[in-house]
């Protein structure tokens, strides 16, 4: 049976609006952009949008509270990367419908 046929609970509805809702921000689409290239600091994250620290840092907590992003800790270091592969595939989709548009 294909998940067309099947009619999603509403609380899937309602965290599937609010996975789109977080992604509505340009800064958290970047920076998830930017973690598809792999596991990367904040400090790494921030100097390469050219956004300050505690920007990535508020942005990061947001993505990881959806768990579209999850954290490393190894010593006094956070390393962020995608949670999985479908917020990959999510955005590489969804650019490939912008690239049409424009």
């Amino acid at each position: 049976m294909s998940t067309a046929s099947i009619r999603p609970s509403i609380e899937a509805f309602g965290l599937l609006a609010e996975t789109f809702q977080c992604l509505g921000d340009s800064s958290r689409v970047q920076i998830i952009w930017t973690l598809m290239q792999g596991e990367l600091v904040v400090g790494s994250i921030a100097k390469s949008l050219s956004m300050s620290q505690p920007a990535v840092s508020y942005h990061l907590r947001t993505l990881r509270n959806l768990r579209l992003v999850k954290v490393r800790r190894a010593g006094r270091s956070s390393y962020y990367s995608l949670d999985d592969l479908h917020i990959n595939r999510l955005l590489k989709e969804g650019m490939r419908h912008v690239d049409e548009l424009l």
